[in-house]
């Protein structure tokens, strides 16, 4: 029986060398696993000046802690590196079976180093590794690439993390793709990997996962999955998967469109998960490692122009960045531009998010069909989206400008356009329009990585189920602040789903267990942590933990520059309503976002004025070590 967190397994590609080492307990206790450790070893790792794109910068996979166990929708696995988006701290996570491999393979953590001097993949056979040849499959898709491997294995039942064309182009925003539809998707991963000469890594184990205590651990993952299927949200998620909730998004106004010009689509239901079954594109649902629902789709096109494309998806945020952000309607052309996405290797949400920028740029004149060679850029174009996609995968023409990020696009088009240009701290901002969901615009200014949501998700502000209201209530005292056009009572609803999703990151769970569908509660997480480990930990002590990982990501910017200008939104959401709804408080106006900081900053005890968190806070986290790390180069609040 494998330890359960597993070892963490070194390689340095300039060397051509991999050794393994034990994580120490104090480790575990102290971050848990997963995004925890990631986030420990990265600090360790790294410093102020690591080039993210150079050889030096780690990439840091890491299993959750329960991974690999029957603890229900616990397989996840966490991708750490320094943004090659941003430059600050990324944190990005896949579903699938990778990460529950990988753990079968004694490896909990694999910390990759260097630069290969040719493209590369890595073997690693039951903890065994090699490091193989890529040279012919450098070039493939993510599909082609996945049997390849398998062949050349001789094993179609291993489970390969693989880069596409954008992530050997370093495309900013390219991912790594799990199992072929799972992706590790913001930030920039895939580009990390490409520029370590990394095509791949393919796993096989055969080992077992043993908890310290078998039968408390049994039970205690029974009541989590008898919970989940109680969850009043959990037929829907199984029966039309994330994209079931647009409707609802988009009646409450918080639904992007039109590139944020409009908070809501009027032919809804045509990018909806309900349309993608009752139509009949959603072929079947597919789990993840230890999943209770089977929330991913799998949709296939049998006629019409795109007759013969097949994907995992479209996600809700897909739908909303390749179809309503574009002012796209066509289900079948967004299930086109996903399958491209997912087979080159991108983020769907950046993809879509750039291309939108890019349609306003044309609409308004700053850029012509000249500049994109002809290309008629406009609203509701599926086909141009499509064609917009394959070029900024391959770098081709104007897609060279957007692989960039909308950031430097804006910047290389000039004008205005940085009006339009949906980012904050360079990463493109996902697709709920936080103007009408006060909770998720002041979690998405904090967010380290950028704005979007699956750092804190804070779903529960909109009130759409029992169970989100009660959490609503038991958080600020009254069922009354589940209502997302409220500022009232943001930073506590923020700071207790940071601290949850640490944590659940951290153990390997979906984030829909904990902060979406809510059975996998702290309490649970506690239960279940000391039945794996044999160390006992309260439900105040395991959210102390995820403070604690909050809080060191934090550090790592701190480290890197950050003050707290970076902690914005996107210009048009501080500065435009829409007409959609036109209300005074429709807008994450300047001085509401300032307000809700000083209270989310005194909720944590930062300095208000910095941002940085203080020496005692530190010290009151068992983070003294990086305090002192942070007075030395004067950046302590």
């Amino acid at each position: 029986m494998r330890e359960i967190a597993g070892d963490i397994l070194y390689v340095d590609l300039s060397e051509r060398r991999a050794w393994r080492e034990p994580v120490p307990h104090e480790d575990i206790l102290k971050f848990l696993g997963g995004r925890g450790l990631n986030a420990h070893l990265l600090w360790k790792l790294t410093g102020p000046d690591t080039d993210p794109l150079g050889p030096e910068s780690p990439l840091v996979f890491g299993t959750g802690l329960l991974s690999g166990t029957e603890a229900p929708c616990s397989g996840r696995t966490t991708v750490t590196c320094r943004s090659p988006a941003t430059g600050w701290y990324l944190k990005t996570s896949g579903g699938g079976h990778w990460g529950g491999e990988l753990k079968f393979a004694g490896i909990g953590y694999l910390v990759i180093k260097g630069k290969a001097d040719h493209p590369v993949y890595l073997w690693i056979d039951d903890g065994r590794v090699e490091f193989r040849d890529a040279r012919p499959i450098w070039g493939a898709d993510v599909r082609q690439t996945d049997l390849a491997i398998k062949k050349e294995v001789g094993d179609g039942d291993i489970q390969v993390a693989v880069i596409g064309p954008a992530g050997e182009r370093l495309v900013k925003f390219a991912g790594i793709m799990f199992s072929v539809y799972n992706t590790a998707a913001r930030g920039g991963a895939g580009a990390a990997m490409g520029a370590k000469n990394l095509k791949a890594v393919a796993v096989r184990g055969t080992g077992a996962l043993r908890a310290a205590q078998p039968a408390r651990f049994h039970q205690a993952a029974a009541v989590c999955r008898r919970a989940l299927l109680a969850d009043s949200g959990g037929e829907g998620l199984a029966r039309y998967g994330t994209s079931g909730s647009v409707e609802a998004v988009n009646e409450l106004r918080a639904w992007a469109a039109y590139n944020f010009q409009r908070s809501r689509l009027d032919d809804v239901y045509a990018v909806s998960g309900q349309c993608l079954a009752e139509r009949g594109y959603l072929k079947r649902r597919v789990a993840c490692l230890a999943c209770v629902f089977g929330c991913h789709r799998y949709t296939e096109l049998t006629r019409g122009e795109f007759a013969g494309c097949y994907t995992g998806g479209p996600e809700l945020e897909t739908v909303g960045a390749l179809g309503s952000g574009c002012g796209v309607s066509d289900p079948e052309a967004i299930i086109k531009a996903n399958e491209l996405c997912n087979v080159l290797g991108m983020d769907t949400i950046s993809c879509g998010s750039v291309i939108a920028w890019a349609m306003e740029c044309y609409e308004k004149g700053l850029i012509s069909a000249r500049d994109l060679d002809g290309l008629d850029l406009r609203w509701g174009d599926g086909r141009a989206v499509i064609e917009m996609v394959r070029r900024i995968a391959y770098r081709q023409g104007f897609g060279d400008v957007l692989a960039e990020g909308v950031r430097a696009a804006a910047r290389h088009v000039g004008g205005d356009s940085y009006r339009w240009a949906m980012e904050a701290k360079g990463l493109e901002q996902s697709r709920v329009d936080t103007r009408s969901a006060k909770a998720y615009a002041l979690a998405f200014a904090v967010n380290p990585r950028g704005p979007d949501h699956l750092h804190t998700e804070t779903f529960a502000e909109f009130g759409l189920s029992p169970e989100g209201r009660a959490l609503i209530a038991r958080i600020t005292g009254d069922e009354k602040y589940a209502n997302p056009y409220l500022a009232e009572k943001r930073a506590e609803i923020v700071r207790w789903h940071e601290d949850c999703y640490a944590v659940t990151d951290a153990l390997g769970f979906c984030a829909f267990s904990s902060t979406a569908l809510y059975g996998v509660t702290p309490a649970r997480m506690a239960e279940l942590f000391s039945a794996a480990t044999g160390h006992e930990i309260s439900e105040e002590e395991i959210m102390r933990a995820g403070r604690r990982i909050v809080t060191l990501e934090k550090c790592f910017n701190v480290r890197a520059g950050a003050v707290r200008a970076d902690d914005s939104l996107p210009w048009r959401l501080m500065h435009e309503r829409t007409p959609d709804r036109p209300d005074a408080d429709a807008i994450n106006a300047p001085e509401e976002l300032s307000r809700m900081l000083d209270e989310y900053y005194s909720l944590h005890g930062w300095d208000p004025e910095t941002s940085w968190p203080t020496s005692q806070t530190l010290e009151s986290l068992d983070l003294g070590d990086v305090g002192r790390q942070l007075a030395a180069v004067g950046k302590l609040g």
